[in-house]
């Protein structure tokens, strides 16, 4: 999971020399097969097994089962969910922007469609050209929308050369990618923009020659109650002409809720990364190396280990490679055996609370026993994989809460006695002084019968390394979308309503109200409806991260739900910081309102 490439490597050979080096000609430890068309995957890898038993062999399994694999198909399942839910939410805010933008041209085009009209255009010629103004303007967005996908996806390329270490992954986009993604943004947009479109061709002459009616207002909701003495006057005409227009109202709250959301998911995966590492190698696994020995030994072995100049404190386990059955269902894994009170290894619940391993029995991971769909007093089928092969049930005594792999423990003795072994070990934990590590980490190299050590610090921080460009890049992403969807949503809506209020504006100041007043009634409304949109947006955001955090679960790692007040601050911030921008360049237009041009009004 975390490899530390300065001492950790696969390196390649011809077989024939290093068999010759190690006196092993005709020996193998791994064989790989393809299958003829039509070989059935399962009666293959049951023939397999029943052959290579007698020779050690743990089990043969398919491709998709390998674990670089595995790495691999369950990263591009995550940036399928990824690539199906950012572009609803991001779509759905564009046909809302579109239709409001449309339906404020059409309004302020009253008169040319009806001089159109006159002249003997019909619906559907008036309809096809603010259509195709509507694809004109979506096909700037397409040129400009492949270009920044070319750029970040071989961006993400690079990321994933990087973190899988690959040799080379070269981006290829698709025609057909290219042609799907332009047809959904043009049906979205004519969908979005439908409703405005249709209400242009069908305005009759007679009534697009007249100014547009003013607006009909009644008494609103807090008025109706007698709250009316609680608000000011400035404030009831806010209260009053969002109550008139409810739909775009609450269009208009959706989409800012969808941006507070959107930038929620970016904090989201990295705290829950944080999370993962805390609980798994600072609450449950302590040591500061992990010793893993070519094949079981004597425990005696340990002694060796605790002697070494540094070391503190060493628990030693046995690990056993098993497929455990319960009624049709089964799963190739690992039982570790681990001391009942350790201290370098402890099993926590689903409160983080340590378990003490009982003598009796065997806990699960919760996702495994999910899997198995098994329950505390449960009898679990364990088929050892190794040695003599034995197959034995143990009772299921409860489960513990993991996020990385899925797993089973026993107690190391308890282990030992069911596959009549005495005191073997497979490895062990060592806590070590700082000072001396490095000079224990080489010692342990040097001996016999030691495959490998695992330094904990150097592998989190190599993993903390990798995927740090990852999740930052994802977070950058998400906030970049958010921000625009914040920006747009809530800077468009005060353009048009400025657009659209002007006249009412204007007269306001005629009749005596100050800038501050009018700014008031104006900005007003949208400060209102942002204050609503943040904790919905937040409660929006929540739901989308829980959503995320399920379709990422597998028997792999698992993403913890994990939300901290940064997260939810961060995202609010900056919906509010949107709103301040915007707010201060529409202060600026209402410096110029044309009080003359109202006073010469007819109506």
């Amino acid at each position: 999971m975390f490899p530390d490439y300065k001492r950790y490597g696969v390196m390649w050979m011809a077989r024939k020399p290093l068999a010759s080096a190690y006196d092993m000609s005709g020996a193998f430890n791994n064989v790989s097969l393809t299958l003829t068309q039509g070989a059935n995957e399962q009666d293959v890898i049951d023939r397999l097994d029943d052959i290579l038993k007698d020779y050690g062999g743990i089990g043969a399994y398919a491709r998709k089962d390998q674990l670089s694999n595995r790495f691999l198909s369950e990263e591009l399942k995550q940036q399928k969910t990824i690539a199906t839910i950012f572009p609803i939410i991001f779509f759905g805010v564009a046909a809302f922007l579109l239709n409001v933008v449309v339906s404020r041209l059409i309004s302020l085009q009253r008169e040319q469609i009806a001089g159109l009209k006159a002249f003997g255009y019909s619906d559907f010629d008036v309809g096809l050209h603010y259509t195709k103004l509507v694809l004109m303007i979506v096909s700037l967005g397409i040129v400009i929308g492949i270009v920044a996908g070319i750029k970040m996806g071989q961006g993400m390329s690079n990321i994933y050369m990087t973190l899988y270490s690959l040799p080379f992954m070269t981006y290829v986009l698709k025609p057909q990618v290219i042609v799907t993604a332009a047809l959904i943004s043009m049906s979205v947009a004519v969908l979005g923009t439908l409703y405005a479109v249709r209400s242009a061709a069908r305005l009759p002459p007679a009534q697009a020659m007249r100014p547009e009616p003013p607006a009909i207002y009644h008494s609103t909701l807090v008025e109706k109650l007698g709250l009316q003495h609680w608000f000011s006057q400035p404030s009831r005409m806010i209260l009053r002409h969002i109550e008139r227009r409810p739909l775009k109202s609450l269009l208009t709250t959706l989409g800012i809720s969808m941006a507070c959301g959107t930038m929620m998911t970016g904090g989201f995966q990295e705290g829950a990364i944080n999370h993962m590492v805390e609980v798994q190698f600072g609450m449950s696994r302590t040591g500061d190396l992990t010793v893993i020995y070519t094949e079981p030994t004597s425990a005696r072995s340990l002694y060796s280990l605790q002697s070494l100049q540094g070391v503190e404190h060493a628990e030693a386990f046995r690990y056993v490679p098993v497929n455990l059955r319960f009624e049709h269902r089964s799963y190739r894994t690992a039982v570790s055996g681990i001391p009942p009170r350790g201290e370098l290894m402890r099993l926590l619940d689903a409160n983080l609370t340590i378990i003490d391993v009982p003598e009796h029995g065997v806990i699960l991971t919760d996702y495994l026993a999910e899997l198995l769909q098994i329950r505390p007093g449960d009898m679990l089928t364990l088929e050892v994989l190794e040695g003599q092969r034995p197959t034995v049930q143990v009772p299921v005594v409860g489960t513990a809460k993991e996020y990385l792999g899925v797993s089973a423990y026993m107690q190391r003795s308890s282990l030992n006695r069911l596959l009549k072994e005495g005191e073997a070990i497979t490895g062990a934990w060592l806590s070590v002084d700082d000072r001396y590590q490095k000079e224990v980490y080489a010692e342990l190299k040097g001996m016999p019968r030691i495959a490998g050590v695992v330094e904990q610090k150097s592998a989190i921080r190599a993993f903390y390394d990798t995927i740090a460009e990852s999740v930052l890049f994802f977070t950058f992403i998400s906030t970049l979308l958010g921000g625009s969807i914040a920006f747009g949503v809530i800077y468009n809506s005060m353009r048009i309503a400025l657009s659209e209020r002007n006249r009412e504006l204007d007269s306001l100041r005629v009749l005596g109200f100050q800038r501050g007043e009018v700014a008031y009634i104006l900005l007003g409304e949208l400060a209102l409806l942002t204050l609503v949109a943040i904790p919905l947006g937040l409660l929006l955001g929540y739901g989308l991260c829980a959503f995320m955090a399920f379709q990422f679960d597998t028997d792999l790692y698992r993403i913890p739900l994990v939300l901290g007040i940064n997260v939810y601050a961060f995202a609010a911030l900056v919906v509010i910081a949107s709103s301040i921008i915007s707010a201060i360049m529409i202060w600026r237009n209402l410096a110029h309102l044309d009080m003359v041009a109202v006073l010469k009004t007819k109506e």
